[in-house]
Formats: structure tokens, C-alpha cells, sequence
């Protein structure tokens, strides 16, 4: 059995926030999936859920760092003693490394862990039993698309990720995604995902066909119809599709010899407190690597 508990932190970023998830087997333990952002009353909350089937939290179970998803393991660690689990590349405290293959048990309460880099480095997948469901974190989210952005981002990864799942794994019974509700149509949503890559890199290089292009330059004509406050994240996607083109030696890069104008820059380095709160601003600096400011601007065109 497995029992959705949303986290008090909705956001652009977060949709109506991040699903934390708990697992049930036969037996009185479980293993609570992503315990979200810092909130002692969120932990709260999942420790209560459980003890409604007469169960304890045994296992945490984390799919990767961002800061709506991870922080909230260290302070239901400390307040049920279960060991936190997560991919050898994370760097938030766990106690224990779980890699493709492997399980993270609870009494009879079971995931296996699936290696699905590409929205984060350290991003992993958790599959039932039976393929009875995946837990995809932000890999497949309910409603809307994630954000792929460098430097911990990897475009190529994520499409190779989304590949595997669906080729894999495409016969699981739902998607439990990281916000938003569940997916029934596995299959069917990891075509579409799979498709709204391939088409955006393709208006990519259509345009990069005509003439150079900067990014702010791509991003205000392949997202013209986007609400303006969303065109920072757009850049950094755009990007991750530059990204991958210029190591495939698809595209070239040039740095032009002027500073970004303020209309470039705000799309380029934003000021995330103008569009979210705080708490929301640093799940966006982290999700998104505006952790740098770009000075330079690049003009990119097919080589």
C-alpha cells in the first residue's frame, strides 16, 4: 500500500508541493520516500500517517538533494532512527548508498532502486514490487514538465533516463511523481515526455538555422506564449539543449564582445526574490544553477 503525504511548500517550483510518499508491506514498518523540505511538521505528519496502519517509519528512501526533497530525511532520521538512503553521488547526510539494482527494505515493505540520472546527478528511481509503481521524483512529475539545468542537469542523460523507463519499465502499474497527483497511463506519459524533448530541441536548431542566437534571443521566440516570470528557468533548459548539441559538434559558440543588456540579464540572472518567496528562491537557485552570474553572453549557431 502507498500513501501520498504533500509537504507544506507549494511553489511555482513545487506545483502544491513535494509528494512525500509512504510504503506499506503485511507487516507494522514502512519506508517513508522523500520527506521534503526542512519541516518538522511535515515529519510530524508522516510519522502520524503511519502509526494510523499501526506502522513505524523503518527506511527513508530520498530520489535526490534538491532542497524539496531531501532536507526533511535528516530530521525524520533523528525522530524515528531509520536509516536514510540515497545514490552514491549525494551529498546530503545518509546513512546508507543504494545503486541500480539494489533494494531498501522495511519488514516485508520493498523498493529496488533504479540509477535515473539527468535531472540531478544523484537522482535515483523506486520501483514496487510486481511493478506495481515507480516513485520517479522529479524524473516525471504529474502535471507539466521538469526543469533539466546545468551544471547538475545533463540533458542527454535525462532523455537516456526517460528512454529507459518507458522501454523497461513502461508496463508499471503508475507513476508516483516527486509533485502532482499519480499517473495511470505510464507508458503513454513517458512517450509524451520523450516527445516534448525531441520537439524543443528541434525549434532549437530550426532556429539556429536561420541566424546566430543567444539564448535570451531563443528563449523569447520558442517561449513567447510562457508567462515572462518563467523565461529564467526556460533559458537554463535552453542551455542544457546547447549543452549537449556543442559536445555532439551540432553547434558552435562564440562569445560576443559586449556585456548582456538589462533585458538579457534579467533572463540570464534573475532576481528570484521578485518572483517567489524565499524558501522558493533557494529550491529555484538549486534546481535551476543560478548560483553563478553570467556576465559573458554567448551567441550560438549550427557548425
Amino acid at each position: 500500500m502507498v500513501i501520498r503525504v504533500v509537504a507544506p511548500n507549494p511553489s511555482p517550483m513545487t506545483l502544491d508541493g513535494t509528494n512525500s510518499y509512504l510504503v506499506f508491506g503485511e507487516g507494522d514498518r514502512a519506508i517513508a520516500i522523500d520527506p521534503g523540505p526542512p519541516s518538522d511538521a511535515h515529519c510530524d505528519a508522516l510519522i502520524a500517517r503511519a502509526a494510523t496502519r499501526g506502522a513505524t517509519i523503518a527506511a527513508i528512501a530520498v530520489t535526490h538533494g534538491h532542497p524539496d526533497h531531501a532536507p526533511g530525511a535528516a530530521i525524520l532520521h533523528a525522530k524515528t532512527g531509520a536509516p536514510v538512503y540515497a545514490h552514491a553521488n549525494a551529498t546530503f547526510p545518509h546513512d546508507r548508498t543504494v545503486g541500480e539494482g539494489e533494494r531498501v527494505t522495511a519488514g516485508d515493505a520493498e523498493l529496488t532502486a533504479l540509477d535515473a540520472q539527468g535531472h540531478a546527478r544523484d537522482h535515483l528511481v523506486f520501483l514496487l514490487p510486481d511493478r506495481a509503481g515507480m516513485f520517479t521524483g522529479d524524473v516525471v512529475i504529474g502535471r507539466g514538465t521538469v526543469v533539466i539545468a546545468p551544471p547538475n542537469g545533463d540533458m542527454r542523460a535525462y532523455q537516456a533516463t526517460l528512454r529507459r523507463l518507458r522501454d523497461d519499465f513502461g508496463d508499471a502499474a503508475v507513476i508516483f511523481g516527486g509533485h502532482g497527483d499519480p499517473i495511470a497511463d505510464v507508458r503513454g506519459k513517458l512517450d509524451e515526455y520523450i516527445a516534448h524533448r525531441e520537439r524543443r530541441e528541434r525549434e532549437i536548431v530550426q532556429l539556429l538555422g536561420d541566424a546566430e542566437r543567444t539564448i535570451p534571443d531563443l528563449v523569447t521566440e520558442i517561449y513567447r506564449d510562457v508567462a515572462e516570470m518563467l523565461w529564467p528557468a526556460a533559458a537554463r533548459q535552453v542551455y542544457a539543449y546547447l549543452i549537449a548539441l556543442e559536445r555532439e559538434g551540432r553547434v558552435r559558440a562564440r562569445t560576443l564582445p559586449r556585456a548582456p543588456t538589462d533585458a538579457e540579464s534579467s533572463i540570464l540572472n534573475p532576481d528570484l526574490s521578485r518572483i517567489v518567496d524565499a524558501e522558493s528562491a533557494a529550491v529555484a537557485a538549486a534546481e535551476l544553477g543560478f548560483d553563478r552570474r553570467v556576465d559573458a553572453l554567448d551567441a550560438y549557431a549550427l557548425a
